[in-house]
C-alpha cells in the first residue's frame, strides 16, 4: 500500500494539536536552497569565510532554510495539502550548522473562525538548543483531502566544472611553447591553435596545405597573420613534414589536424623518421567531471586497441609521469574489470594482479596501485565499503586503465555525454607531447590539451629531455 497523505480540515482541528519535522541539514541542502533563491551570502558555503567571521571555521545555514520546514510542516502534516500560508513571525536565537539535525514542531494555540489557525513553533537542535522560537498563522482547508503522498523528483546540484580552468590557470606566466600543427584545413583544427595561440599558451607552425589553410581562415574569419605556414601538398605530406619539424627540435608539441588519426600516428611510429622511444605510445584522456572532486585520467582509450601485459605496463607509467605533472604526486590508480576478485576466465584481473606486483618490484614507479577493481569501487567510496573493499585507491582513483580500447572509449564517452564532463586528450610515450584533438571537442577542452602539452613539454624540458639527446 502506498503511503498517504490526509489533511485535517478547520473543523477536524483542535488547540494543542501537534505535529514535527526532523530534518538532517547537509552540505547539498543548503547549497540547493541558495540556488533555489539566490541567496550568495559566502558565510553559508564556505569555512575560510566563516571562519573569518568567527563561526568556528563552520559554514552556517541560512537561517531561512530552518523555517522553510514550517512551510513543509504545515503543507503536508497539519493542517497539510490544502493550506496557505497568512502571515509568519520567527525569532532566530542560534545558527544552523551543516551536519546538525534540526527539529521543527508546531502546536495549534488558536483556532479563528472561518478558517484561520495560529500555530506555535519550535525548532531545536539534536542537543536540545533552540534554532528559533514564533508563531505563524494559516488558512486551513476545508474540504477534505486523502491521496498517495506525492514522489518528487530527485534534486541534485550540478557541479561546476574547474579542472580545466585550473590546468590552463597552471601556464600562466610560461612562455608560449612552439607547436606543429598537422593539417589544419577546417574551422575547428584551425580555430583551436589560433586561440591558445591569443591566450599565449603556444606558438603554432600551421603545416598543411598553405591554400586551404588560407581559405579557411578567410571563410570563418580567423586571423592567421603572422602565423608561420609550411605548405604541403595533401594530408599525408602534412604528417611527414609536421614530424620532421619535431626531430629538428622546431616544435616540442605535435598537434592533430583535420586528418585522420591514424596517418598521424603512421608517421610519429616510423623507425626510422618518427618519434618513437623505446615505451609504447599510448593515449590519455583528462576528464573534467563536476560530479568527481577531483581529476580523473583514463587510458588507454584511442590507441591501443588490445594491449598486452608488457604494453599496460607502459601505458600506466606515462599515466603516472603525467599526474606528476598536473601536480599529483602520488597518483592512484584503478585497473579496472568487470569484478574486483581475480578471475581466471577474465584476462583483466589476471593483468591487474600481475601489474599491482609488478609495481611492488619497482616495475612500475610513482603512483599506489590496486586492482582487479570494478568502475563503482574504483570511484565511489561507499560502493566499496559494501563490498568491503578495503583498499587506499577505491573510491579516490586518479588514473582509470581499461582494459581495451573499446572500454576505455565507452567510458570517456559515456561520462561526457551522461555526466556532463569533458575529454582533454594527449598522446604520451613519443618523443614529444601529441595534441589530439575531436570535432567534437568544445573550445575549453582543446585549450585544455593545449594546456597539458605546454605542461608536459616544460615538464620534459626541466628534465633536460631534448629531441635532439633522445
Amino acid at each position: 500500500m502506498p503511503e498517504m497523505m490526509e489533511n485535517k480540515t478547520f473543523e477536524e482541528i483542535r488547540v494543542g494539536d501537534t505535529a514535527s519535522l526532523t530534518r538532517a541539514c547537509e552540505k547539498d541542502d543548503v547549497e540547493l536552497f541558495g540556488v533555489a533563491v539566490g541567496a550568495l551570502n559566502p558565510t553559508h558555503y564556505s569555512p575560510e569565510v566563516a571562519e573569518q567571521f568567527c563561526l568556528g571555521g563552520k559554514p552556517k545555514a541560512h537561517s531561512m532554510w530552518g523555517a522553510s520546514l514550517l512551510s513543509a510542516l504545515f503543507g503536508n502534516e497539519l493542517p497539510g495539502p490544502g493550506t496557505t500560508y497568512r502571515s509568519q513571525e520567527i525569532n532566530f536565537l542560534a545558527p544552523i550548522n551543516v551536519g546538525d539535525t534540526v527539529t521543527v514542531t508546531v502546536t495549534v494555540i488558536e483556532r479563528v473562525p472561518p478558517q484561520d489557525v495560529v500555530f506555535d513553533c519550535l525548532a531545536v537542535k539534536q542537543s536540545g538548543e533552540t534554532i528559533f522560537t514564533g508563531r505563524a498563522r494559516v488558512v486551513a482547508p476545508t474540504v477534505k483531502f486523502l491521496q498517495p503522498r506525492i514522489e518528487l523528483n530527485e534534486a541534485s546540484l550540478h557541479r561546476r566544472h574547474h579542472v580545466f580552468e585550473e590546468i590552463i590557470l597552471s601556464c600562466a606566466g610560461l612562455a608560449p611553447t612552439s607547436v606543429a600543427v598537422c593539417h589544419p584545413c577546417d574551422q575547428v583544427s584551425l580555430e583551436g591553435p589560433v586561440e591558445a595561440a591569443r591566450l599565449g599558451l603556444i606558438s603554432p607552425i600551421l603545416v598543411g596545405p598553405e591554400a586551404k589553410i588560407q581559405q579557411v581562415a578567410r571563410d570563418f574569419s580567423i586571423d592567421i597573420s603572422g602565423l608561420r605556414i609550411v605548405n604541403t601538398a595533401h594530408s599525408h605530406d602534412s604528417a611527414q613534414q609536421a614530424v620532421a619539424l619535431c626531430r629538428a627540435g622546431e616544435a616540442e608539441v605535435l598537434m592533430k589536424g583535420s586528418l585522420h588519426t591514424d596517418e598521424l600516428m603512421h608517421e610519429v611510429a616510423a623507425r626510422t623518421t618518427g618519434l618513437r622511444t623505446a615505451r609504447r605510445i599510448s593515449h590519455v584522456f583528462i576528464m573534467d567531471v563536476p560530479s568527481y572532486p577531483r581529476t580523473l585520467l583514463i587510458t588507454d582509450a584511442a590507441i591501443n586497441i588490445l594491449p598486452s601485459l608488457e604494453d599496460k605496463a607502459d601505458i600506466l607509467q606515462n599515466a603516472i609521469e603525467l599526474a606528476h605533472v598536473l601536480g599529483i604526486e602520488l597518483p592512484k590508480v584503478a585497473i579496472l574489470s568487470a569484478v574486483e576478485t581475480v578471475y581466471p576466465k577474465i584476462a583483466s584481473t589476471i593483468e591487474a594482479a600481475a601489474l599491482c606486483k609488478m609495481a611492488e618490484r619497482g616495475q612500475i614507479t610513482g603512483a599506489i596501485l590496486d586492482g582487479p577493481l570494478a568502475f563503482d569501487n574504483a570511484i565511489n567510496e561507499e560502493a566499496a565499503r559494501i563490498k568491503k573493499i578495503v583498499s587506499p585507491v577505491a573510491g579516490k582513483a586518479d588514473i582509470l586503465l581499461v582494459p581495451d580500447l573499446e572500454a576505455g572509449n565507452m567510458l570517456a564517452k559515456q561520462l561526457c555525454y551522461l555526466a556532463d564532463a569533458e575529454a582533454a586528450g594527449i598522446v604520451l610515450g613519443a618523443r614529444l607531447p601529441i595534441v589530439l584533438t575531436s570535432r567534437a571537442d568544445s573550445a575549453r577542452a582543446r585549450l585544455a590539451s593545449c594546456a597539458v602539452a605546454v605542461r608536459v613539454a616544460y615538464a620534459r624540458r626541466s628534465q633536460g629531455k631534448a629531441i635532439a639527446a633522445e
